[in-house]
């Protein structure tokens, strides 16, 4: 599928040998931060994401790149982004066609990304309820669950997806491999 190897480092030390990072996470924010503390990873990867080489987030692990989250209270976060993670606001949502989490296959309406090489408007995989709010500037997707919310960012070498590009199929594929392409 993606002609590459990878490894996964739990030595912070090992972080910086590598040409390009993924920044996973499945779970709770403030559990997740915490892991990255406690084991130093949090400081490998704001070195590495100094040092200019392509570094994306997925699911929580995009949420993490941003300066704080609200879930289960305030966390601060990697503080690589500007902007903060915030829950569905079922205000603003038909919660009987929204059921939060936000589960199941949806459309990123993107704009022009080296990450969308041939993709346009895909269909991915979601698993969330939480979601990213930031400036126009560092969103490069948008997807629509009751009201329009930032699926994918981008500062510099820093990417982010929201949806889970490994669980998306050729979609995903085709984002996994166009990152491996940066």
């Amino acid at each position: 599928m993606i002609d590459t190897k990878a490894v996964i480092v739990s030595d912070p030390n090992e972080v910086k040998n590598y040409d390009r990072v993924i920044l996973p996470g499945v779970g709770a924010y403030g559990d997740a931060m915490e892991y990255l503390k406690k084991t130093g990873m949090n400081e490998a990867v704001l070195e590495f994401a100094k040092s200019g080489k392509p570094m994306i987030g997925i699911c929580l692990g995009m949420q993490l790149l941003f300066d704080s989250s609200e879930e289960f209270g305030f966390t601060k976060g990697l503080g690589l982004i500007d902007g903060k993670v915030v829950a569905f606001d079922k205000t603003k949502m038909n919660m009987d066609e929204h059921k939060v989490p936000h589960m199941g296959w949806n459309k990123i309406f993107n704009k022009q990304n080296k990450l969308f090489n041939g993709l346009e408007n895909p269909y991915l995989y979601f698993v969330h309820s939480y979601h990213a709010v930031t400036e126009d500037k560092y969103t490069i997707g948008t997807t629509h669950y009751g009201y329009d919310f930032v699926s994918a960012v981008q500062k510099d070498n820093i990417y982010g997806f929201q949806p889970h590009p490994e669980k998306s199929h050729d979609n995903g594929i085709i984002i996994l491999k166009n990152f491996m392409k940066l």
